[in-house]
């Protein structure tokens, strides 16, 4: 999976594509709200898995019952990528099962 910046308007398309996600300077970030605690803490340990699984690893945050993410590819200078998209999708796939909103 390439490691070179995306455009603007390539940043742009993609995030089309992910309702809930923005582009905050360099980054993508989303928040999940959750139902609990204990689903909150699940759903982090999931999104671990999938950046061990993709060796990309964001800023993921725990809050009481949220969840939230701020990613970009530190190996492309801090700029947005494909990997933080494959990351962004993968990630939307699983937050239904935790019962994220």
């Amino acid at each position: 999976m390439t490691v070179e910046p995306l455009s603007q308007k390539e940043v742009e398309d993609r995030l089309a594509e992910l309702p809930g996600w923005s582009l905050d300077k360099d980054r993508l970030i989303r928040s999940y709200r959750l139902g609990s605690h204990f689903a909150a803490t699940a759903m982090v340990v999931h999104i671990a898995q999938v950046q061990e699984e993709l060796n990309h690893h964001s800023d993921l945050t725990l809050g009481y019952n949220t969840v939230s993410l701020s990613v970009h590819t530190h190996s492309a200078g801090g700029a947005v990528t494909e990997k933080d998209f494959e990351l962004a999708r993968r990630v939307e796939a699983l937050a239904p099962g935790h019962g994220a909103h």
